[in-house]
């Protein structure tokens, strides 16, 4: 099976998640700025998961195209990912509606590093499939950033417990990190498509 109907799937999945976010917002009852301001820990929770989301379309995106072959496995891989991001507009709006409170925070914190855990199986088991001369593993490499974000939702996730906002600015941190481009996976699909 090619690439293609994966990518699409997965698309249409990512682009509904992020609708689904956007609807949780209620016009506010005022008719002024003021009347704005309850809605500001929503809209913080809102921007940082639209950006992870936007985070992992790209980084899917790219991933597949390295991707000559989907198996079974894959299948499956790509759809326990698409179902822990499926979990974040639940728990985007729990994590707002509460301005942070401990156990939402930690919810939160918990769907990110299991969405985290599973890109990372999605992109081992793709390499697992292309063998020795896998084009997506010599792009990763050691993949670095995926370590450390998984590593730094552990420590989000009971910190949440001591200092919720400390667990907000973790997962910023995690977004910022990746937001930083990220050229490998670019630049080997680029070298392919010269060839």
């Amino acid at each position: 099976m090619s690439t293609t109907r994966l990518e699409a799937f997965s698309d249409g999945v990512i682009a509904i998640l992020i609708t689904i976010m956007v609807l949780e917002f209620r016009t506010p009852a005022g008719h002024d700025w003021p009347a704005l301001a309850p809605l500001a820990s929503k809209f913080f929770a809102y921007a940082l998961s639209f950006v992870f989301l936007g985070i992992y379309w790209n980084n899917h995106h790219h991933m597949l195209h390295l991707t000559q072959h989907v198996t079974g496995a894959i299948l499956w891989a790509n759809l326990h990912l698409l179902f822990w991001l499926s979990m974040i507009p639940f728990t985007t709006a729990w994590f707002g509606e509460t301005h942070a409170a401990p156990v939402p925070t930690a919810a939160y914190g918990s769907v990110m590093l299991l969405a985290g855990a599973a890109y990372y199986l999605l992109e081992h088991l793709i390499i697992a499939s292309q063998g020795e001369s896998s084009p997506l593993e010599a792009a990763v490499g050691a993949d670095t950033k995926g370590k450390v974000s998984v590593l730094l939702y552990s420590i989000a996730i009971p910190m949440a417990f001591v200092r919720s906002w400390i667990s907000a600015a973790i997962y910023v941190g995690v977004a910022l990190m990746w937001l930083v481009p990220d050229r490998r996976i670019e630049s080997h699909v680029r070298a392919g498509s010269r060839r």
